[in-house]
């Protein structure tokens, strides 16, 4: 093992720091027998593309496979900026461990590559969504930060030469740090890694024209994110927010149960604020009103001193714990990781005793600034100021039109520069060489995704015309590094168009009785109009005359009001055969 001095100024006298075969070591020691070290590094799910989603995840399974069973507690971790290898046990077994894990990442056991494929498809058929799974998608698209709401699809396709690659240039000393509870770094370690270079975090994208914006979700609950800027008031001020949403809509409100906020680091500069509360049906309203007002509360400023003092005392509390510099070792690790400045406890101190209301009131300006809220079933808020997020693109392409088997006011279009679906409310376009990842199926069915986080599935046996010529020209245009090949699906999985029904789109040959319905309405529709005007004239005509002929008069009506219902009956008739 080959160590060399590595010491953060803020750090000195605290924590101790050294670099381990390139590898920068930071150690402090715990109470009791066991030891804990976690092996981070600057690389995870952001840092790569839909297409390949999944790929670090990979790696890390792969990392872990040589372990065998063994009472040593230990497991793997992919984020959205870096993956973490972190074990429990005695020195020995944490040593052995750390060792395994750098060997395997030198020479991974691709040999497995197709197996760990099959067990990360089956661990995320059973996990479960969390209540903002799809708010990163609507922030940042399908890409960087974005990647963490879609399916690992690299798992299909990605090749053993890609995940090779991608292990020696990411998992490399110059991108890793490791933190580790006990005296010294232990004798016997061997970190050697490849040669490399520090990645810093993905920039972030935006797939939000302005914010504060809001979107639509599942019934239940209420889920805002923001983006603020890494700093102690932050810190503070996700505390104050929790218990600020606790105390408003559980205790004195009654809508929700949970109601709490959370502050976690996004990279070296941002980090996301995340607030929740839920709601039975009928609260739900009241818990979007409540939330609102909650934040507007916040934002002019209206927090008592005795808020922020109980959070700062709970906060500064963190340097009373037992073995406090072991139990930061993590935190420190992964400033250091992403390049964000590291505070020693002395400055933290006094940047928590320096937080004052004001500087509460400007984070909370900041959180709704870049707020992104989720609101259950399709209830809107823009009467908070809040917009809708975009649901529709703003352009469609030229090309072939197929009208869908389902619904007749739905159109596929198929051009040379793209592919785009038309409704009456809007249209999806996905131009092709922008197109961040297309799933393919041996049936020709194909699902494209932009990196605004639209998608287009094209299905053709649910649309008029879609040849295999039409997907060859889809297929030809996509980049090649995109593409994303699928298994066969069974017969019966393939979607079919549902049966004729009056809730339901028109085949071809119902599309022509369609026709047979409007020409009905229209000839009858005229009849009724010339037949009223004529009846108008003769019925004005006999209430001129001194006597009037109330039977002409009669009959007038008695043609005129059986006609006019027809014709209502069958127009009502064809808006219930329309989809």
């Amino acid at each position: 093992m080959k160590t060399t001095e590595f010491a953060p100024e803020a750090l000195a006298g605290l924590i101790g720091c050294t670099t381990t075969q390139g590898v920068p070591t930071l150690y402090a020691p715990r109470q009791g027998g066991e030891v804990t070290a976690g092996l981070f590094f600057r690389v995870g799910r952001a840092d790569e593309t839909l297409a390949t989603a999944g790929l670090t995840h990979l790696v890390e399974h792969l990392a872990l496979h040589r372990l065998q069973l063994t009472d040593l507690h230990y497991n793997g971790a992919t984020a959205n900026a870096y993956t973490l290898f972190h074990a429990t046990g005695d020195e020995e077994e944490v040593v052995a461990h750390l060792n395994s894990v750098c060997a395997a990442l030198r020479e991974l056991p691709l040999a497995r590559l197709d197996t760990e494929r099959e067990i990360l498809r089956t661990e995320a058929a059973g996990r479960q969504n969390g209540a903002n799974s799809q708010l990163p998608l609507w922030r940042y698209g399908a890409q960087g930060y974005g990647l963490s709401s879609y399916d690992e699809l690299g798992t299909w396709g990605v090749t053993p030469d890609q995940v090779g690659e991608w292990a020696r240039t990411r998992f490399t000393r110059e991108n890793a740090v490791l933190w580790i509870t006990s005296e010294s770094v232990p004798d016997g370690l061997d970190l050697t890694l490849p040669t490399g270079t520090r990645h810093p975090a993905p920039t972030a994208t935006s797939a939000l024209p302005t914010t504060p914006a809001y979107i639509c979700g599942e019934d239940g609950q209420v889920v805002l994110t923001a983006v603020v800027r890494r700093s102690t008031a932050a810190t503070v001020f996700a505390d104050v927010l929790g218990r600020a949403l606790f105390q408003d809509l559980r205790q004195e409100g009654g809508y929700s149960y949970s109601a709490e906020a959370d502050y976690t680091p996004r990279d070296a500069d941002f980090a996301t604020l995340t607030a929740y509360a839920d709601a039975l049906p009928t609260k739900q309203d009241a818990v979007v009103g409540g939330f609102v007002d909650t934040l507007a509360r916040l934002r002019n400023g209206t927090v008592a001193q005795s808020e922020l003092d109980s959070v700062r005392g709970k906060k500064l509390k963190m340097y009373d714990v037992p073995d406090f510099a072991a139990s930061a070792l993590p935190g420190y690790a992964l400033n250091l990781l992403l390049g964000h400045r590291v505070l020693s406890p002395a400055e933290h101190r006094a940047e928590l005793e320096a937080v004052t209301v004001a500087d509460l009131r400007e984070v909370a300006r900041e959180v709704w600034a870049s707020a992104l809220l989720q609101v259950p079933g399709r209830r809107g808020v823009d009467w908070a100021g809040l917009t809708l997020a975009p649901q529709y693109s703003g352009t469609t392409v030229a090309g072939s039109r197929h009208q869908s088997l389902e619904n007749e006011n739905v159109t596929l279009v198929i051009g040379e520069e793209g592919v785009s679906v038309t409704t009456p409310r809007g249209a999806v376009t996905i131009p092709y060489d922008t197109c961040v990842a297309m799933t393919t199926r041996p049936d020709g069915a194909r699902g494209l995704t932009g990196p605004d986080g639209f998608a287009v599935t094209v299905e053709p046996t649910l649309y008029l015309d879609v040849t295999p010529d039409r997907i060859a020209t889809i297929d030809a245009a996509v980049p090649e590094a995109a593409v994303v090949r699928l298994p066969a699906r069974a017969p019966e999985r393939i979607p079919q168009p549902r049966e004729a029904t009056p809730d339901t789109a028109r085949s071809k040959d119902s599309g022509q009785a369609t026709w047979g319905w409007t020409i009905a309405i229209w000839l009858l529709g005229m009849l009724a109009a010339v037949w009223g005007v004529l009846g108008a004239v003769t019925i004005a005509d006999e209430l001129t005359e001194s006597n009037p002929d109330w039977g002409v008069v009669l009959v007038v009506l008695l043609f005129e009001i059986p006609l006019l219902a027809v014709v209502r009956t069958l127009y009502m008739t064809r808006r219930m055969r329309r989809p």
